[in-house]
């Protein structure tokens, strides 16, 4: 009978310890995740259009929008409105000028709404894996 307890007990460590390791495991890919300041030291500005290229993005990776609240914004929006620069009402807006974004796996797209800055290419376009 001492021989089952011993086991049983053996057991439940190992489904505990099992347990930690796929915590771990599932954590892992947030532990690394990296900041991106948009726009690096101009911060969001006109012409960021550019600035994801080269950039392998992951999906828990956060990307900071650094600007001047009263002369931008950061609006979340789809592939069609990022294309004609036309954000719905609906769409997310970002206003603090210190925005942080959680990217989560896929397309992201991004535009700045004041009037003509998404036409002079104040908008970026991010895939994370």
């Amino acid at each position: 009978m001492a021989k089952g307890r011993g086991s049983a007990s053996w057991s439940a460590r190992a489904i505990v310890a099992m347990m930690v390791v796929s915590v771990l495991v599932l954590q892992a890919d947030y532990v690394q995740a990296v900041s991106y300041t948009v726009g690096d030291s101009n911060g969001w500005t006109f012409n960021a259009v550019g600035w994801p290229s080269g950039k392998h993005f992951k999906a828990g990776d956060v990307l900071v929008f650094n600007y001047n609240p009263s002369l931008h914004n950061v609006v979340v929006v789809d592939s069609g409105a990022y294309n004609s620069c036309n954000a719905p009402g609906r769409a997310r807006t970002y206003t603090s000028g210190k925005d942080r974004i959680t990217l989560s796996r896929g397309q992201h797209f991004f535009i700045c709404s004041f009037p003509g800055h998404c036409e002079a290419n104040m908008k970026i376009a991010v895939t994370a894996v």
